[in-house]
């Protein structure tokens, strides 16, 4: 084989094999963001410009606890989930916010089981 492709370096690699300007492979068990439509931010596209609502105000709304509420959304994908998992023993502190889709897709599903 001959040409111009022949004497090309290979692609520069980020450290974890991933050749720079591609996308990192998605999906896997931890995965939130597995079919979503990521923008080159790393963002969920179509859930950054709509509203986001609070654990106390999706609580507030649906009449559940801000506990219950936590529980149903801190492993939905979409969900915005802010803080760090406790180590050692020590409590975790993690602020949620839920996107206005996310909020009616889980609503549907609990509707419909």
């Amino acid at each position: 084989m001959s040409g111009p492709a022949q004497n090309m370096p290979p692609p520069q690699t980020s450290g974890r094999g991933i050749a720079s300007g591609e996308a990192k492979p998605r999906g896997g068990r931890h995965d939130r963001t597995a079919g979503l439509d990521i923008d080159a931010g790393g963002c969920a596209a179509s859930y950054a410009a709509e509203a986001h609502y609070s654990v106390q105000q999706v609580a507030a709304k649906w009449g559940l606890s801000d506990d219950a509420v936590r529980e149903l959304f801190v492993r939905e994908p979409g969900v915005l989930v802010i803080g760090h998992g406790g180590g050692r023993g020590k409590r975790a502190y993690r602020t949620l916010r839920i996107p206005d889709s996310v909020l009616q897709r889980v609503h549907r599903r609990l509707a419909n089981p």
